[in-house]
C-alpha cells in the first residue's frame, strides 16, 4: 500500500531524555514524554486517538441533526504486563456522554447516538478498527543505521 493519498504519518524528533516532539504533515506539533511531567504518553495518546476518532465520527452523524449541549468521551485501559513478559493495554473502553436540547432536532440527534456509536465502532473509526484487528507493526532502523555485517531488507 504505497499510495500517497492513504498514507499518514508523523515524526518525533528527541528534545531531551524520553522527550520528543511531535510533527504532522500539516506542520502541526505537540509534545510527547514518558510521564515523569505534563506532556501526554505514547499510551495517553493512543487512548486520545481512540477517543478522538470515535468522537470526530459520532460528532458529525449526531450533529447534522442538533448541536450537543455537552460532548465528552471518558476512554480507558489498564496497562499490563502479559505472559510473555510484554507490556499491552486490556480493557480498553471508550464513554460517550452527550446530551442535546430540547425538541425536535435533539430527539432526532439523540435517537441516532446509538447508532453512530455502533457505526463508528464497526467502520468507521480506523484507530479502534486497527486496534481491534491486530495490525501488525514493522520496527526497522533506517538507512545507514544498519549494524556492521547486516544487510539492509531487499539487498
Amino acid at each position: 500500500m504505497a499510495d500517497d493519498d492513504t498514507l499518514r504519518s508523523v515524526t518525533l524528533k528527541r528534545t531531551g531524555l524520553g522527550r520528543y516532539e511531535v510533527r504532522n504533515a500539516r506542520g502541526g506539533t505537540m509534545s510527547v514524554g514518558v510521564g515523569d511531567g505534563a506532556d501526554f504518553t505514547p499510551v495517553e495518546l493512543l487512548l486520545a486517538a481512540l477517543g478522538g476518532c470515535t468522537g470526530a465520527d459520532v460528532d458529525y452523524i449526531t450533529s447534522k441533526r442538533a448541536e450537543p449541549e455537552s460532548f465528552v468521551v471518558h476512554v480507558t485501559g489498564h496497562k499490563v504486563r502479559d505472559a510473555a513478559g510484554g507490556n499491552r493495554l486490556a480493557d480498553l473502553a471508550i464513554e460517550l456522554s452527550v446530551t442535546f436540547p430540547e425538541g425536535a432536532a435533539g430527539d432526532a440527534a439523540r435517537k441516532v447516538l446509538p447508532r453512530a456509536a455502533e457505526m463508528s465502532h464497526d467502520r468507521l473509526c480506523t484507530v479502534s478498527r486497527t486496534v481491534e484487528l491486530g495490525t501488525p507493526v514493522d520496527t526497522r532502523l533506517g538507512p545507514g543505521h544498519q549494524p556492521a555485517g547486516i544487510q539492509p531488507t531487499g539487498a
